[in-house]
């Protein structure tokens, strides 16, 4: 059985950063990633600075080279449970391929960071549109598809400061909405800006060369748009927190002290599965923060143990 200082589960930005500054710290790390990144469809991330319109594979890729040039290890493989070990550590119990199925190793803190995942509209098409021509991040897109005929995909009134938002990147935008949603007020701001306002049901996505050409309602009539803007509903990956116990709000997301330490002790979390709304600078930052963290809860524990071996004579 191996035994680490930290097991971090999910090596996107946020695990991959938290474990190389662990590993430069001198702790024993192990990333765990069952290898399926929530940008896996993009082609090109942005608003990273200096990596700017890297794919996100090889961005991921290099980080993994980085964290083993410190010694830290990367296992592709899956963390099936996390089970507490009496004192502030873990049992990790794995599932991966050959050797590392049903492998369990011992963790003295685990940082947790898998994520979140998309729940997208139910509407025709668009699935295979998303994260090309269908996009919810104006600030990681919106540069890509400036200046085109563009459409927000909306739901809810919260809707209308999404598409204001979105009028930043172009002339012509239209909303998508259900009819009775919008005040007298917002039906003014949006025609000041020009905005268009298609109320109705969206029946499906057009596409012509791979490419989206048009939204078509359910009484036939086709919108022809450049680009759509989906805000999806964010559902935090945590499965393993709630199974631990730890405490959540309302809406499933963590609840963090200012640490980044969950309220289960030696359980910490950072990016998407705590933050929605995270990019992928965001995120690493915030895996960077949560390591720094992480490893002055374990030198306080070092001294801890140091000082009763001192006095126990050994």
């Amino acid at each position: 059985m191996s035994e680490y200082d930290v097991v971090v589960i999910g090596g996107g930005a946020a695990g991959l950063s938290a474990a190389l500054v662990l590993s430069r710290a001198g702790r024993k790390v192990m990333v765990v990633d069952s290898g399926a990144p929530r940008n896996a469809p993009a082609a090109h991330m942005h608003g990273f600075l200096s990596r700017d319109g890297m794919p996100p594979r090889e961005f991921l890729a290099l980080g993994r080279e980085e964290v083993r040039g410190y010694g830290g290890e990367v296992l592709d493989g899956v963390v099936l449970d996390l089970v507490p070990d009496g004192t502030s550590g873990f049992w990790v119990l794995l599932s991966g391929q050959g050797s590392v199925g049903g492998r369990r190793i011992s963790a003295r803190r685990v940082l947790v960071a898998t994520g979140l995942r998309d729940e997208l509209p139910d509407v025709e098409g668009l699935a295979e549109l998303w994260a090309k021509d269908v996009l919810h991040c104006p600030y990681c897109h919106g540069y890509e598809v400036r200046d085109r005929p563009l459409g927000v995909l909306g739901n809810s009134p919260d809707s209308v400061r999404y598409v204001q938002l979105i009028r930043q990147w172009a002339k012509d935008v239209v909303l998508f909405i259900p009819p009775g949603l919008l005040t007298v007020q917002q039906r003014m701001e949006l025609t000041a800006r020009a905005i268009g306002i298609v109320e109705g049901a969206v029946r499906r996505l057009v596409t012509q060369n791979g490419h989206l050409s048009g939204v078509e309602m359910a009484d036939g009539a086709l919108v022809p748009r450049g680009a759509l803007f989906v805000p999806p509903r964010f559902v935090p990956n945590n499965t393993l927190l709630s199974g631990l116990g730890c405490e959540m709000d309302d809406a499933g997301w963590v609840v963090l002290d200012g640490t980044g330490q969950a309220s289960v002790r030696g359980v910490y979390v950072a990016g998407n599965l705590a933050n929605p709304r995270a990019q992928v600078i965001t995120a690493a930052s915030e895996g960077s923060a949560a390591a720094a963290a992480v490893n002055a809860d374990l030198v306080e524990e070092d001294i801890r143990e140091s000082v009763r071996s001192f006095n126990l004579g050994y």
